[in-house]
């Protein structure tokens, strides 16, 4: 697997992602994960399940420096004290000394000025509590306002991207920014598998429709996916996107599926207003 490199970070560039898992399917399918290969593993304070993760990572026998690890903190945590208190328990929770990535998790939904986030994500980075700082559900302009305040550089912009969503205007502005995007949401509630094109691309290489939607996403310069399953012969079928490459047509088909009203996750009061 190769790994993105993004303003000092080399991520890895396909993710174990936990959303909406619960704490018994976390303890049940990331052991698996990690004896497969992943070495990325993302959560997030918003997911109730830190400790899971940590309990499987401390007992997985893979040294701490060997994972990447991503967590985020939530919104109603972003007032200074809050936001300490909120890394604090992250780690214990984790049971690391540190996080390799640690993200404000949603641009909306707090009064707190976004100086004050970029501050505070930077005094714990300083703190030796986070290797990199980064954004999640950031527009353009907001990618540009918190590279603007950052005394360290932003790593990622962790977004929703998969076919149905057309992200090039935030992919240009990652670029040229040095950051990277992580594509969240990558199988897009389940459309992507169904995909009659990426069922026929993937036949050519002997592939599923979702193993070339994930390969689409990290054969793009500066993209990580997350992709996320609580069975075990799915998680080895996510895993299996490194053995092919698809060809510039059969990318260019795949960006074809792109359409206006791809956007899956738009929730009011926390995403900001989208770059069209």
């Amino acid at each position: 697997m190769h790994a993105v490199s993004s303003n000092g970070a080399n991520i890895p560039a396909l993710g174990f992602g936990t959303f909406r898992m619960s704490a018994a399917e976390v303890l049940r399918i990331l052991p698996e994960a990690l004896r497969l290969g992943f070495r990325h593993v993302d959560t997030a304070q918003a997911y109730g399940n830190e400790a899971e993760v940590g309990e499987a990572i401390h007992a997985s026998g893979i040294p701490r420096a060997d994972i990447f690890v991503t967590t985020k903190v939530w919104v109603d945590k972003y007032r200074h004290d809050a936001f300490i208190a909120s890394v604090d328990e992250s780690l214990k929770k984790l049971r690391t000394d540190h996080v390799d990535l640690l993200l404000l998790h949603w641009p909306g939904g707090s009064d707190v000025p976004m100086a004050e986030r970029i501050g505070t994500l930077n005094e714990v980075r300083k703190a030796g509590k986070v290797r990199h700082i980064g954004i999640s559900n950031f527009n353009t302009a907001q990618m540009e306002e918190a590279t603007r305040l950052s005394e360290a550089p932003i790593a990622t912009n962790q977004v929703e991207y998969h076919p149905y969503l057309d992200q090039t205007k935030l992919l240009q502005t990652a670029r040229r920014l040095g950051m990277s995007l992580t594509a969240y949401y990558a199988m897009a509630n389940g459309k992507v598998p169904a995909d009659p094109l990426l069922a026929d691309i993937g036949a050519r290489h002997g592939k599923t429709a979702a193993q070339v939607a994930l390969r689409w996403l990290v054969q793009q310069p500066d993209v990580v996916v997350l992709s996320k399953t609580a069975t075990q012969a799915r998680l080895k079928e996510n895993f299996s996107i490194f053995d092919f490459a698809l060809t510039r047509e059969e990318m260019a088909a795949i960006r074809q599926l792109a359409r206006p009203d791809g956007r899956i996750v738009n929730p009011a009061g926390l995403a900001p207003e989208w770059d069209v």
